[in-house]
């Protein structure tokens, strides 16, 4: 599948990038990553126009990456200001660079057309940096493509099958969704609201609650990157109140930015920030490890996946029931936004932001 190109992807955790030169690939562009001394992050293509030598095995000096190899010298902009043995510089040496922002504890990178960045907005997710939560977070290396990710993300029955024993109960696979799509903001919405269920360790040891629980899946997919769940628990009966405020339930926001490696691999970055116990660092040292323990279940049946899904025969029909119907309207909108990219490139016209 061909990448949507014309959109903000996630790069690294704002914590990731310091004064090192810090290198990744996004959506198969090789990319070098720093701090400029005010503290903005700097996002250039890692590779010297001269020889090809990666910027990120190169130094950095004041604001400028000096390359190990022949020691071309690259601006913030990427623009070449000094090469060796003359006092010119060719008008053509420079490398790309790319547009960046932070939020929410992400750095956005911008691949597409520069052009079109500062028209589309980048989703949020709050929580993240809300001192009224607390926050573990990680980033797992996915050898499959990145739409097997958000299949495996919008259809949480398989919590009950690959997950037991950490977040999955009967009751989830049980428990039929309701799903809408908001397709002028390009936005997929799958609830599942378990009235009656199994407490699973995750939520048990972690919120203390004893017995059975009201269990909420509320998803809100923002294709092509961000993905939220919001969970809600709370013992069986417990409901918000009339005004809307809920002080005696358990609310969890779990974040999944999905961004493409290459046609075969991804970054799948989690966080997990609750509203309960914030300063009980046993509760996060719990979470972070009970979620990753998770996220790698996931990551094993992925790669598991991709490898099958590159032996099989051309023309392989798989089967869909009710509750890929999440799923497949996200595949519906991530063609259409690379559709939207390929038109405009061959200048046939453009699709409205975030479509």
């Amino acid at each position: 599948m061909t990448f949507a190109r014309d959109q903000w992807y996630v790069a690294a955790y704002g914590h990731e990038i310091g004064r090192d030169l810090f290198a990744r690939t996004i959506l198969g562009e090789p990319l070098v990553f720093y701090r400029s001394e005010a503290g903005e992050v700097v996002a250039l293509a890692d590779r010297c126009v001269h020889r090809r030598y990666p910027l990120s095995e190169s130094r950095l000096e004041g604001d400028t990456i000096v390359c190990g190899y022949h020691g071309f010298t690259y601006d913030r902009a990427g623009a070449c200001v000094s090469v060796p043995g003359q006092a010119r510089v060719p008008r053509t040496a420079r490398v790309a660079s790319y547009p960046v922002v932070e939020q929410d504890s992400f750095v956005w990178v911008w691949i597409g057309e520069r052009d079109r960045a500062d028209r589309t907005p980048i989703p949020r997710a709050p929580w993240l940096v809300d001192p009224g939560y607390a926050t573990v977070c990680g980033m797992e290396p996915l050898a499959a493509r990145y739409e097997l990710l958000v299949d495996n993300l919008m259809d949480l029955s398989h919590e009950t099958y690959l997950h037991g024993g950490y977040i999955g109960t009967p009751e989830v696979a049980d428990t039929p969704t309701t799903t809408e799509v908001d397709e002028d903001d390009g936005i997929i919405y799958v609830s599942r609201h378990m009235a009656d269920a199994a407490c699973p360790p995750f939520y048990a040891k972690s919120t203390g609650i004893e017995g059975r629980i009201t269990r909420w899946q509320d998803i809100e997919y923002h294709p092509p990157c961000l993905y939220l769940l919001h969970s809600r628990v709370a013992p069986v009966g417990v409901l918000p109140e009339a005004d809307g405020s809920d002080p005696h339930a358990f609310h969890v926001e779990v974040v999944y930015a999905i961004t493409p490696e290459t046609e075969h691999s991804t970054h799948d970055f989690w966080a997990v920030a609750r509203d309960f116990a914030v300063d009980d660092q046993e509760v996060s040292d719990f979470l972070r490890e009970s979620n990753r323990t998770v996220v790698l279940q996931d990551v094993t049946a992925l790669d598991l996946l991709e490898r099958v899904i590159q032996a099989e025969p051309a023309g392989y029909q798989e089967l869909s029931i009710n509750i890929d119907t999440g799923g497949l309207a996200a595949r519906r909108i991530l063609k259409r936004m690379a559709a939207g990219d390929r038109a405009t490139a061959a200048g046939v016209g453009t699709t409205a932001a975030g479509a």
